[in-house]
Formats: structure tokens, sequence, C-alpha cells
């Protein structure tokens, strides 16, 4: 796991929601985001997630965060790993439930809305909304299409303040920075 760890973030964004949506009905479906602790951990099973998340709760230098609609706290929809760098948040890691990949995907919006709590959670701790993370070289240009984000070296990737923004407004309306 370490290797896919290395190479970048591969999430893609399919619609940017106001919540997530399901694919079939577009029924929207409030969501909270939640820190997610080695103690609650259980709710986490191997087998249903490609990075190893278990080693994300370990590691005290990063806050992992689970994705779930209001009215089913028990199902992840998706898991976020994010790191304080004292200037910016950096997205170490970001996943959707096997079941929201794919073809057959059940809901829409699940990694819109955990980029836009990493990017909230910026302007929480006075970082204007900076969010970097390291992406994969394929998806360099959908993440400036559909996030507003900017490369800056390499593979590393920015979103600044106005285009967090526009995410965080999307996804928590009563947001005020």
């Amino acid at each position: 796991m370490k290797n896919l760890q290395n190479k970048g973030l591969d999430f893609v964004v399919d619609k940017l929601t106001n919540s997530i949506e399901n694919a079939v009905t577009n029924e929207v479906f409030d969501t909270e985001i939640r820190r997610l602790t080695i103690e609650n951990s259980k709710q986490i099973k191997k087998s249903d997630w490609i990075f190893d998340w278990h080693k994300e709760l370990k590691d005290t230098t990063k806050e992992v965060y689970k994705l779930t609609t209001v009215n089913n706290n028990d199902v992840i929809q998706g898991l976020l790993s994010i790191e304080d760098k004292q200037d910016h948040v950096f997205m170490h890691l970001i996943e959707s439930s096997k079941f929201n990949k794919g073809k057959s995907k059940i809901y829409l919006g699940v990694a819109g809305n955990l980029v836009a709590f990493a990017c909230k959670m910026s302007f929480e701790l006075k970082y204007d909304g900076v969010v970097s993370f390291i992406a994969k070289s394929k998806l360099i240009k959908h993440y400036e299409q559909t996030l507003g984000a900017k490369l800056f070296g390499g593979n590393r990737m920015f979103i600044d303040t106005k285009e967090a923004l526009i995410l965080i407004y999307k996804y928590f309306k009563n947001f005020k920075p």
C-alpha cells in the first residue's frame, strides 16, 4: 500500500453536488463529516478500501474523517486523511467507498464533499482555505477543471482561497469564513 500512497491522489470528482446525490434517482442526502479515531475504526473493513486506513489512523500527524449521511452514521460514504502543515491543510488520501466508485456507484459528490471539508478546515485553522495535495499525472487537468486547483511544481497542486470558497459554499451553505 505504501507505493499507492506515494504516487499521488487519484480520486475523481464526479459531480459537485449540494451534498451527496443518488446516482439513479437524483435524491439528495444531507451529510455529516466526523473525525474517525482508532477507537471507532472497527467501522473500516480493510477489504472495503484500497488504502490502509488503519495505518492512517495510527499516524499522529494526520487526522482521518468519515463522510456519512445524516440518517445513517454507520455507513461510511468516503474517507479523508489530512495534515495541518501550519500554513495550509495537506490532503494525504481521499477515497470513496467501493459502492461509490465506477459506473454502478450509488452516490455522486463524495469526493467533492470531502475536498470542500478540507478547505473548510483550512479556513477554521486561519489558513484562508488553502489546501494542497499530490495528484497523479493523469488527473492534473481533471483537478484544475473540477476543483479550480493549480499546479505549483511536479504533481503538487493547491486550492487557493477563491476556489476553496466556491467548494465550501456548495457543501456548507452556512459557513462563514
